[in-house]
C-alpha cells in the first residue's frame, strides 16, 4: 500500500484531551467486518460524534474546522485496548496525518507506522501546552525528528522537542511505502543475491 510520503508537515491541531483512549471508542468493534480503508473516516469515534439516532453531538470532530486538522493531540495513553488496524485506517481516512501524546500504547503504535500513520511521543511539559492550546499551528519535521511549537508558546528548548522513530519505519513513511512496497522494492538486489547464492551453491 502507498500513502503521500510524510516529510514535514504543518497544520491546526484537533485536541481530545481524554486519557486512554481505546482503539473501541477509536473505531467501534462493530464496524470491523470491513477490510476496505475508504469511508472509515467517518466513523471514527462514531459512538462519541453521533447519538443513537445517528445525529450529530456536539463535538469538535464534528466542527467545520476539524477536517482542516491534520494532526490529533490525544491525552495520554491513547490507543490503548485491542489490536485493530481500523484504528489508524480510521484516523487516516478522516484526515489526520499523526497523533500526539505523553504515552501510546504499544501495539498501536506498531499499527500505524505499518499503516503510514505517524505515532508521536512527546515530552509532558509540551503535551500539556497542546491540550491547554487547541488549534495551534504545529510543525511535524520527519527528516529532523522534531516537532516545533508556535514561537507564542513560551515553551522550553524555543519550542522545539525532539521525538523518536526507528529507522526503518521513518524511511518508509517518508518514501510513502508499507513494509510490502519497500521489499517489492528490492526485487533486484533479492534476485542478485539468490543468484548468486545458487552459483556458490552449484
Amino acid at each position: 500500500m502507498s500513502f503521500q510520503p510524510f516529510k514535514t508537515l504543518t497544520s491546526q491541531t484537533l485536541v481530545l484531551a481524554t486519557q486512554n483512549i481505546d482503539t473501541d471508542q477509536i473505531i467501534p468493534a462493530r464496524f470491523l467486518t470491513t477490510t476496505s480503508r475508504e469511508g472509515l473516516g467517518k466513523l471514527a469515534f462514531n459512538d462519541w460524534r453521533y447519538d443513537e439516532m445517528g445525529n450529530e453531538n456536539d463535538h469538535p470532530l464534528n466542527g467545520g474546522a476539524a477536517k482542516a486538522c491534520q494532526i490529533l493531540v490525544a491525552g495520554h495513553n491513547f490507543g490503548c485496548g485491542s489490536s485493530r488496524e481500523h484504528a489508524p485506517w480510521a484516523l487516516m481516512d478522516y484526515g489526520f496525518r499523526a497523533v500526539i501524546s505523553s504515552e501510546i500504547a504499544d501495539i498501536f503504535h506498531a499499527n500505524s507506522l505499518k499503516n503510514g500513520f505517524l505515532p508521536i511521543v512527546i515530552e509532558a511539559s509540551a503535551h500539556e501546552w497542546l491540550l491547554d492550546n487547541p488549534g495551534v499551528d504545529v510543525t511535524i519535521d520527519l527528516e529532523t525528528c522534531e516537532v516545533r511549537l508556535p514561537a507564542s508558546s513560551g515553551a522550553n528548548n524555543g519550542g522545539t522537542y525532539p521525538f523518536k522513530i526507528d529507522p526503518f519505519s521513518r524511511q518508509c513513511l517518508m518514501q510513502g511505502q508499507d513494509e510490502l512496497d519497500y521489499l517489492l522494492g528490492q526485487d533486484a538486489e533479492i534476485n542478485a543475491h539468490e543468484a548468486s547464492f545458487n552459483k556458490a551453491a552449484s
